[in-house]
């Protein structure tokens, strides 16, 4: 992993090339994280390429509730060749959740961008074919999120309903 120095190292390259960009960066733990805008994380991610980790680990969705921002996306990047890791973040306001896609450059991301998409509401700008990937297409809120109502109809299991009548008469 990058440890602390290295890590704001890569945080004042990625602040020369854009100075509004990285919003904060955290070692936690012997975990590199850098939280950047939505309008950065493209160019983030590929400088990020550029400096060997080449490879997207996996892509997740997060809930703040009830932080503002309150959506984040999590960008896992994996340097095969020294084995550190990185976590990128983005965070975004429910009334405006859209985040540049990163799947032409990181085909891996495609599903992960659907996924996040389907479960937390998160729009990803210029995705080839966002479209729900684990919920019904007519399906109505994102059941990911932490304030979707829990409950709904109730599972019957009547598999051994006939045993179970002569107790209920």
């Amino acid at each position: 992993m990058p440890d602390a120095t290295g890590l704001e190292l890569i945080a004042q390259e990625l602040r020369d090339r854009d100075s509004e960009g990285v919003l904060g960066t955290t070692y936690f733990r012997e975990k590199a994280a850098i939280t950047v805008t939505r309008e950065s994380v493209q160019a983030t991610l590929e400088h990020l390429r550029g400096k060997g980790f080449r490879f997207m680990a996996s892509v997740h969705g997060v809930d703040y509730f009830p932080e503002e921002p309150r959506l984040g996306v999590h960008y896992e990047l994996l340097d095969m060749s020294t084995v550190d890791r990185i976590t990128v973040k983005v965070r975004v306001m429910l009334e405006d959740p859209h985040v540049p896609s990163v799947t032409p450059e990181w085909p891996t991301a495609d599903h992960q961008e659907r996924e996040i998409w389907d479960m937390f509401g998160v729009i990803f700008d210029g995705h080839p074919d966002l479209r729900r990937i684990l919920m019904p297409e007519d399906y109505e809120g994102h059941p990911q999120r932490r304030d979707f109502p829990v409950g709904g109809e109730p599972v019957l299991f009547t598999h051994n309903e006939p045993r179970l009548s002569r107790y209920t008469q």
